[in-house]
C-alpha cells in the first residue's frame, strides 16, 4: 500500500474520504528506505528511526515480562456499545496487532473470550518486526506474517498455538502488503510494490514442513499499473484466479495454476475503479466461487460514498458483468474488508467513517434465480473506529471484526465479537486486545 496519489480537494464528503483513505493506507506504508532481494536472504534497511529504537526497547520489555504468570491477562473493553450476552463457542481467531508487533490469540468458551496460552505472540524474532499483513494456510498448520524484516512462518498445534518456524528466520526477505495461501498449501502468493514502481507477485514455494523449499526458483510476475498501491488479495476457491485491489489503480486478475511450475499468469485483467476519484480497498471471492467483490470509496450509484461491487464469476471468461443490484452503497465512507459469509446467502462490510468515528459492520442478502444472482441492502451495526479485518470463525458462530482506532489510540473497541440471525449481527462480546494503542489491523481464523 501506499499514499493514495490523487487527492480530492474542494467538497467536504471528498476531503473526509480522502483522511479516511490516508489513515488506511498508514497500515502498509514500509516507513524506512529499503533494498529488496529475492528469495530466502535478509533486507538490506538504510534508515533507522530513533522512534523504531524505543520500539525495539518496549517490545524486549514486553517479550521478557510476558514470562512472567498472570502478565497476560484479558484487557477490559472502553467501548460503551451494549452487547447481548451468548453461550456459543468459536474456534480460534488471530489478531494482527501492528502498533504493538503482536499476534493475539483467542478463542470463546461458552460466550467469553478466552487468550490461548502464550499469547500474545512476538510478531518476528527480529526486533521491531512491523507486521503488515497475516495469511492461513488452509489445512490450518501455519500461519504466515508479513513483516518490515520478510516474512515468517509459525507452525499451528492441534490447540491453535503459535510455534516460530524455520528456526525463527524469515522464509522470504519480501515485505508484502498483501497474502494468500493456495488451497493445496504448496504456494504462499505475496504482492507488493517493487522498487521499481510496479506490482509484484511472488509464488513462495512450500515444503512440508510450511516453509521456503529451499533452492527452489521463485516464480515472479509484475505489472505496471498507474497509481497503484496493493490493499489486498484474495484467491478464488477454486484456487484458479488471483484478485488483487490496488487504490487508485483500481483492481487486477491474474490467473493462478497450481499445478504448474509457474503458478502465476503472465498477463492481468484489469477493473478500473467505478468512479473518478475512487480507490479499490478489498476484495472478496463467494464462497462457490458464483460471485466475487470489489469494495471502493465513491463507488456507490450516486458516488458519493463507499460502495460494493458484484461481479459474476463466470463472466470472468469473456464479458464482465454484475450481479443485479450492483454497484450497492456499502453503508460508509470506506469498505475496508469483505466477508462472504460460509453459505454465500449473504455478505459483510467493514466500513470506515473518518480516523476518528465509529464505523460499521453492513450485511447485504444475496439471493440466487438459476445463475442469475442479486445482492440488496440490508442493515448495519456499529463498530470500532477504523474497522480493517473481518474473519467468520470456524464454528460459524461469530462474526469478528477488528478496529486500528484511525487517529486515536485505541479501536474503541480493538475487537468485536458478534452473532448472526439471518445475516443480521448482534454484538456479543467487546474487547481490548492488548495494552491500546495496539493498532489492531487485521484478524484470521482457524478453518
Amino acid at each position: 500500500m501506499g499514499v493514495e496519489q490523487n487527492p480530492i480537494e474542494d467538497k467536504k464528503r471528498r476531503n473526509a474520504l480522502l483522511c479516511e483513505q490516508n489513515c488506511a493506507n498508514a497500515f502498509s506504508c514500509i516507513p524506512i528506505e529499503w533494498r529488496r532481494m529475492k528469495g530466502f536472504g535478509k533486507t538490506s534497511l538504510q534508515a533507522v528511526t530513533m522512534k523504531l529504537a524505543c520500539a525495539v526497547f518496549l517490545l524486549a520489555a514486553a517479550l521478557l515480562l510476558a514470562g512472567c504468570s498472570g502478565f497476560w491477562n484479558l484487557p477490559s473493553s472502553s467501548s460503551s456499545t451494549s452487547t447481548t450476552p451468548t453461550t456459543l463457542s468459536s474456534g480460534v481467531f488471530y489478531v494482527m496487532n501492528q502498533t504493538a508487533m503482536q499476534i493475539a490469540a483467542y478463542s470463546i468458551v461458552s460466550g467469553t473470550l478466552t487468550p490461548l496460552s502464550g499469547s500474545p505472540y512476538s510478531s518476528g524474532v527480529a526486533p521491531g518486526a512491523t507486521p503488515y499483513s497475516m495469511a492461513i494456510a488452509p489445512g490450518g498448520g501455519y500461519l504466515y506474517l508479513s513483516t518490515v524484516s520478510g516474512i515468517y512462518a509459525y507452525s499451528i498445534t492441534t490447540n491453535g498455538f503459535l510455534s516460530i518456524a524455520n528456526g525463527g528466520s524469515p522464509i522470504s526477505s519480501d515485505i508484502a502488503n498483501a497474502m494468500q495461501v493456495c488451497p493445496n498449501g504448496t504456494w504462499l502468493i505475496d504482492a507488493f510494490i517493487n522498487t521499481g514502481g510496479q506490482v509484484q507477485l511472488d509464488a513462495i514455494p512450500l515444503n512440508s514442513s510450511g516453509t521456503y523449499l529451499i533452492g527452489a526458483n521463485v516464480p515472479s510476475v509484475a505489472f505496471t499499473i498507474t497509481n497503484a498501491s496493493v490493499k489486498q488479495m484474495a484467491l478464488s476457491p477454486d484456487g484458479k484466479n488471483l484478485f488483487v485491489a490496488l487504490g487508485a489503480g483500481g483492481t487486477i486478475i491474474v490467473p493462478f495454476t497450481a499445478s504448474s511450475s509457474s503458478p502465476l499468469g503472465a498477463t492481468a485483467r484489469g477493473i478500473p475503479v467505478a468512479n473518478t476519484g475512487g480507490s479499490a480497498l478489498s476484495v472478496a471471492v463467494d464462497p462457490s466461487d458464483r460471485l466475487f467483490y470489489i469494495g471502493e470509496t465513491l463507488a456507490s450509484s450516486s458516488a458519493s460514498s463507499g460502495g460494493l461491487r458484484a461481479f459474476n464469476y463466470s463472466s470472468l471468461s469473456g464479458t464482465l458483468t454484475q450481479a443485479s443490484g450492483s454497484p450497492i452503497a456499502s453503508g460508509g465512507l470506506a469498505p475496508n474488508d469483505i466477508l462472504p459469509e460460509a453459505s454465500g446467502n449473504y455478505v459483510y462490510v467493514a466500513n470506515g467513517q473518518g480516523t476518528s468515528g465509529s464505523g460499521n459492520v453492513a450485511w447485504f442478502p444475496i439471493s440466487a434465480s438459476g445463475t442469475t444472482y442479486t445482492i440488496a441492502a440490508g442493515s448495519s451495526v456499529a463498530t470500532g473506529i477504523q474497522p480493517l479485518g473481518l474473519a467468520e470463525d470456524s464454528n460459524k458462530n461469530f462474526v469478528l471484526a477488528v478496529s486500528s482506532g484511525g487517529s486515536t489510540s485505541s479501536g474503541n473497541p480493538d475487537l468485536e465479537a458478534y452473532t448472526m440471525s439471518s445475516g443480521a449481527l448482534t454484538a456479543a462480546i467487546t474487547s481490548a486486545t492488548g495494552t491500546d494503542p495496539v493498532g489492531a489491523a487485521a484478524i484470521a481464523a482457524l478453518p
